[in-house]
């Protein structure tokens, strides 16, 4: 399929300019990205040449390039009696992968030098292709979609977890897989994130833009057993993988009137969310978009509570694709420039003492002339007690 083999080459231009002779692909995510499912084995890729998928699992595959193996030490061997070179410098997936997965590939290949292939993946990852793209629009609509159903979903003397299982419902009858793929080892989240009152202000251990307590040590964040009352808010965070390609969006909900502080704030969230798509075009530094979005908070008085109270997020958004936390990240110290084909999730947030969280999150594509939001739904803070 002609999709793979630009996917394939993008990676490929990362290898040459890595100078290296190969790839082994072992994880889940990039299996998929390269060869379109998940299987049990492993993709090795030659900088020149065809590559060989061995697979152990499932059974039934049928491809010239695919081999069935019982175990990864079969691969050297395999590659010779295809007439192929063994490699003198070979990545790997260092940020993915455990440190004795690493040291059994790197042992299949003894006089070769391992070099971590992660960033390179990722990076040809963070452009997107037009077949990606169309499904990121895709996934946009059906995201907006259950979005636009939460007031009717809203039950007064609810709590913040019964209305997040109502959410939940809507997404997975509207076609979400429900898995929430992360990058990172100790990135762990279920579905989205639901945050009402001073939840919101509680600090998570996971590099999220909002933390919350949740409803277990074993999971810190998120939703944790508040009751929905009036005069707080209620942010939905919630995951839209309806395509593989997962959209990023959230909305401000409010039991009731909210304090001005909190107006005040969701609509400096909606300015910086307005400055930065003037502003994000292909050669700007992510650094730059979020040091505009935190000057615009300390002008608004604002800045003590931007992006958390007891822990600010140093980000204002963050690369998505089949993984929620992909590249770019518009963070501090982020010297990447936007590309034409990035995908990103841009989410400024505040949050007040007493009332909760208030802010914005949405998907956007970048174009040559500058930003395409791809997740459209009303954008104030919508009262659930009166609905859209």
């Amino acid at each position: 399929m002609k999709e793979y083999s630009i996917r394939m080459e993008k990676v490929r231009q990362q290898m040459r300019a890595a100078n290296v002779d190969a790839f082994l692909i072992t994880t889940n995510v990039n299996l998929f990205y390269l060869t379109g499912g998940v299987l049990a084995g492993y993709l090795y890729i030659p900088v020149c040449g065809e590559a060989v998928l061995f697979v152990r699992r499932p059974a039934g595959l049928r491809d010239n390039h695919i081999v069935y193996v019982r175990k990864p030490e079969d691969i050297p061997a395999i590659l010779l009696q295809r007439g192929m070179s063994l490699p003198c410098r070979v990545m790997l997936e260092g940020d993915s992968i455990p440190y004795g997965e690493w040291m059994r590939y790197a042992a299949l290949f003894p006089e070769s030098e391992t070099v971590n292939g992660t960033p390179a993946i990722r990076k040809a990852r963070s452009v997107k292709t037009a077949y990606e793209i169309d499904l990121f629009r895709r996934s946009g609509v059906i995201h907006a979609e259950v979005y636009r159903k939460i007031p009717a979903l809203y039950r007064p003397g609810m709590t913040d977890v019964e209305l997040s299982i109502e959410i939940e419902r809507q997404l997975r009858l509207a076609g979400s897989f429900g898995i929430f793929r992360t990058f990172g080892q100790s990135m762990e989240i279920f579905v989205g994130s639901l945050l009402s009152g001073d939840n919101a202000a509680e600090p998570s251990p996971y590099d999220f833009g909002l933390g919350g307590k949740g409803q277990h040590p074993s999971l810190p964040i998120g939703a944790n057993n508040t009751i929905l009352r009036r005069g707080t808010s209620v942010m939905v965070d919630m995951g839209g993988n309806f395509t593989g390609y997962m959209t990023d969006m959230t909305r401000t909900y409010s039991i009731g009137t909210l304090p001005e502080e909190a107006y005040l704030a969701h609509q400096t969230a909606l300015d910086i969310q307005s400055e930065t798509t003037k502003t994000a075009r292909p050669g700007v530094a992510c650094e730059t978009l979020y040091n505009r979005a935190l000057e615009m908070a300390k002008e608004r008085g604002l800045a003590d509570c931007f992006m958390g109270i007891n822990q600010q997020a140093k980000f204002i958004g963050h690369g998505v694709g089949i993984e929620i936390n992909e590249l770019p990240v518009l963070g501090a110290r982020s010297e990447t420039l936007l590309e034409e084909g990035m995908i990103l999730a841009l989410e400024p947030k505040f949050v007040i003492a007493g009332v909760g969280a208030v802010g914005i999150e949405n998907t956007f594509l970048i174009t040559a002339s500058g930003m395409e939001q791809l997740t459209l739904l009303e954008e104030n803070i919508v009262d659930l007690e009166k609905g859209y």
